[in-house]
């Protein structure tokens, strides 16, 4: 499919200084995340860490917790906690494997279809784009996990269509299956494998319709196989009812919340927080949209590229959000667009230009926009220590404050005793390292508009009330709980009237500013004066309720 002749350059695949350039990369990326390992989890890591934490105690996914995303990233967590341990510095040196080995998937990919000179700015861009701020590229997200099987079953699919080795598809598909199984929006790169199989069947000569038919079942196959997986486990662990309703009538609900109209106001949001002082980058990347067809030598991988770019996109338009992260797996596209650019430039200025000076220009010109990105994050990539920039990117959102938390109630409470948390906190769990009585560990889906929420509220406190946990944790921060007008706030009023029934006050974490928290213990904390909207408040069981 992609012929030597197409080759830009006769540069040999294994000529050694181009490891010796991607080792470097590897090396300043490691260096990078090695300051910033023990940054404090956000909301998604803390579910993560915490349904990964159970799966170690060998409890199925929806067994004890309630969630739309599919199980793939918990299991994830689960082997980086069971190989670096049970710690926020655990959990991110797993994320710097899987970002290392992404780069060298995406460096394997762009050498075997363009050459290893293209592959390095790709992969220097790649690994820029991913570990930076702008899309939060410090936290493990499902992105992370996405873009490393989404990779490897593009890098293995490439080799298929070139030996045509059925058992390949399989393990093509296989991997574009474990993609989706992080996370829904990861199904677009199986269609992605799905019609790249497609085009480069109905684009040999002969064509071979049973043999594309084949290979397509083999392909959709090896896909289809993690996903049963996790069927078969919800079947035999009795939760197939939970793991249905969160994972397709919830998340179908979820993710038709806003209407098209509202998508492109939301796009423009969080494209502008994505690019901020990398502009440079995104718009050589945009550049390289008509430069794939103006460029000739780029004819052989023209469709490849539509099609990679396309299924990218549509990943992290899903449900019309652009939540900064959603855009890590769009960036391998990205990344290759800007690489594709530099070496049109460079070849361009090499036939204009008898000084080859000239064509070190481009590459010049995007080190500079790295650099101006760098600079302008300066704090994150050099200065700033972890907790700082934890603060300093989600404000008050009590994810350092957790840490702290999670600790008292570990002090406080026996393996077996229960928590609950109301609120969106579920890193609290993790580092508790206690269950949640409820299995509502989100609380957004309560306070959303649709026919599900009112129910969510009273399983919820019915989930409490029968499990008497022995600390209830009342978080009063906004962005834990998403209140619209329109609410039913059934629960704050049982809580109000459940809490002075059965327990006491004994702890306030009070968020005063965005660097600065007061913890209040005891006798304190039921007499001081709020100092902030922004508050934990922890309530301790004083007797069980009756039967």
């Amino acid at each position: 499919m992609f012929a030597n002749n197409t080759k830009i350059n006769s540069e040999h695949s294994s000529n050694v200084i181009y490891w010796l350039f991607l080792g470097m990369i590897i090396l300043l990326v490691v260096c990078i995340r090695a300051r910033i390992l023990e940054i404090p989890l956000e909301r998604d890591e803390g579910e993560y860490a915490y349904c990964g934490q159970l799966l170690l105690q060998m409890v199925p996914p929806f067994k004890a917790i309630y969630t739309m995303k599919l199980p793939g990233t918990c299991f994830a967590y689960s082997l980086i906690m069971l190989l670096f341990g049970q710690t926020i510095k655990g959990i991110h040196l797993g994320l710097l494997i899987v970002n290392c080995f992404s780069i060298i998937l995406l460096f394997l990919i762009t050498k075997k279809l363009l050459t290893p000179r293209v592959a390095i700015v790709a992969a220097l861009s790649y690994a820029l784009l991913s570990v930076s701020p702008t899309v939060l590229g410090f936290a493990a997200h499902a992105t992370h996990f996405i873009v490393l099987t989404a990779l490897a079953g593009t890098w293995i699919l490439l080799y298929c269509l070139e030996n045509g080795r059925l058992s390949f598809y399989w393990v093509s598909g296989f991997l574009f299956g474990l993609a989706f199984l992080m996370k829904q929006q990861g199904v677009f790169f199986i269609i992605f494998g799905g019609c790249l199989i497609l085009q480069a069947g109905l684009g040999s000569k002969p064509v071979r319709i049973k043999a594309v038919i084949g290979r397509l079942l083999v392909f959709g196959a090896g896909a289809a196989i993690p996903f049963i997986a996790v069927l078969t486990v919800a079947w035999l662990s009795g939760s197939f009812s939970k793991f249905w309703f969160w994972t397709f009538k919830y998340a179908a609900k979820y993710a038709n919340y806003f209407p098209l109209p509202m998508a492109f106001d939301n796009f423009k949001a969080g494209f502008l927080e994505v690019v901020e002082r990398f502009e440079f980058l995104w718009l050589t990347a945009i550049l390289g949209l008509p430069v794939l067809f103006i460029d000739k030598r780029l004819k052989d991988i023209r469709w490849f590229m539509v099609l990679f770019i396309l299924c990218s996109f549509l990943a992290v338009s899903f449900g019309f959000y652009f939540r900064q992260h959603y855009f890590i797996v769009f960036l391998p596209a990205v990344a290759i667009l800007i690489a594709i650019v530099i070496d049109y430039l460079q070849y361009f200025l090499s036939i204009k230009y008898s000084n080859k000076l000239f064509q070190y220009i481009p590459l010049l010109l995007l080190i500079s926009g790295i650099a101006i990105g760098i600079y302008a994050h300066k704090n994150y990539f050099i200065f700033e220590k972890p907790m700082v920039l934890s603060k300093d990117i989600y404000g008050v959102n009590p994810f350092s404050e957790s840490i702290n938390l999670g600790e008292f109630l570990k002090s406080r409470t026996k393996p077996y005793e229960t928590i609950g948390v109301l609120g969106s906190e579920p890193e609290i769990f993790f580092y508790s390292q206690r269950r949640s009585a409820t299995g509502y560990i989100y609380t957004y889906g309560l306070m959303e508009n649709h026919d599900y929420s009112l129910r969510m509220q009273k399983e919820m406190i019915a989930e409490l009330e029968q499990a008497s946990p022995k600390f209830l944790i009342l978080v009063k921060i906004i962005y834990s709980w998403l209140i619209r007008p329109e609410s039913n706030r059934l629960i704050f009023n049982w809580f109000r009237d459940y809490s002075r029934k059965y327990y006491q006050l004994v702890g306030k974490v009070d968020i005063v500013g965005v660097r600065e928290s007061r913890y209040l213990w005891g006798e304190e904390a039921r007499t001081a004066k709020d100092e902030s909207p922004y508050s934990l408040l922890i309530y301790e069981r004083l007797q069980v309720p009756d039967r």
